[in-house]
């Protein structure tokens, strides 16, 4: 007869099973506003027990939430560490919730694991893939899902507006002397930000430079006007508008407007989608989910802990247990 000590499961223990599951809920459910270490001390705990009770909530959350078969889905890449260090974020935008955080950076083969991870039936399913204009993400969509439509994320396409805006106001200010350039100095956040969102005297600062600069002010003009372009449900009036828009540029000295509309005419597939009824989907949740990550990290600052960072990631569009 065989003998010796022999374990017996019982349904009531967590993983931990220094805790019971019940435990474990109530201190995740409480992590979803709270942080480790407030936790710690409101309960009298060692911080690494309150974050792996963390962990046994969260994948409860998954474990419920059923493995992902989404329509339209948005991929971004998020940073975690320093020196350029990303992981692919995917999200299901009709549910909106993250469903896949992985790889190994950000290249074609980060992005085909993730198609892997989803199946080959329901990759089937997609019918939209809204991302930021890295070839990457396209090739390996185009390759994996060759029946979705690709839209580029108009506030990618926006920043990168944006970008050339401010690249004009440096070379403004590197390229005027006397007492005009005074208007330009330290008003970045001014002149890019939309005008409803400025304060009063932020308004007057505005008024002050594009009145003391024509080339800013035919710049500031003509990146306002381009957020027409995303009302249109036409995509032959939508070219027009872009064709009008680009035409604007000639004799106006604003080259980095030009590298950027070259840019949109390489992509202007992925940007004309939008003109689609079926395809005006919320385009805001990816950037409120980076919004949320940063909160993450800021709260989770110390801990070189990647997988409870997507656990969080994953979770954060879940229901509460």
């Amino acid at each position: 007869m065989a003998c010796g000590v022999k374990n017996e499961k019982l349904a009531f223990l967590s993983a931990n099973t220094k805790y019971t599951l019940r435990f474990a809920m109530q201190i995740g459910g409480l992590c979803r506003a709270m942080t480790i270490q407030d936790m710690a001390r409101r309960m009298h705990l060692d911080w690494r027990a309150v974050k792996e009770l963390d962990k046994i909530y969260m994948r409860e959350q998954l474990a419920r939430a059923g493995h992902p078969a989404p329509r339209v889905i948005g991929i971004d890449e998020v940073s975690i560490k320093k020196r350029h260090i990303y992981r692919i974020v995917v999200s299901d935008l009709e549910a909106r919730c993250a469903i896949w955080f992985g790889g190994n950076g950000r290249s074609e083969v980060d992005m085909d694991q993730f198609y892997a991870f989803l199946g080959k039936e329901n990759t089937a399913q997609i019918r939209l893939a809204v991302m930021d204009m890295w070839k990457p993400f396209r090739n390996s969509t185009q390759a994996n899902a060759p029946q979705a439509a690709i839209l580029f994320d108009k506030f990618h396409v926006l920043r990168h507006l944006g970008n050339a805006l401010d690249k004009i106001r440096k070379s403004e200010y590197a390229r005027i002397t006397g007492p005009k350039r005074k208007f330009i100095k330290g008003q970045k956040y001014v002149l890019l930000s939309h005008k409803e969102n400025l304060t009063p005297e932020s308004k007057q600062s505005l008024k002050l430079l594009l009145k003391a600069n024509k080339r800013l002010n035919t710049a500031y003009l003509l990146r306002e006007s381009f957020d027409q372009l995303w009302d249109y449900t036409s995509a032959a009036w939508a070219r027009r508008f872009f064709d009008n828009w680009k035409a604007q540029l000639r004799w106006q000295r604003l080259k980095p407007y030009e590298e950027f509309a070259a840019m949109i005419e390489r992509h202007w597939d992925g940007i004309a989608a939008y003109c689609k009824p079926e395809n005006k989907v919320a385009l805001g949740f990816v950037e409120g989910l980076n919004n949320k990550i940063r909160v993450f990290q800021r709260r989770a600052y110390g801990l070189r802990d990647e997988e409870y960072l997507k656990l969080k990631i994953l979770t954060a569009g879940l229901p509460e247990l």
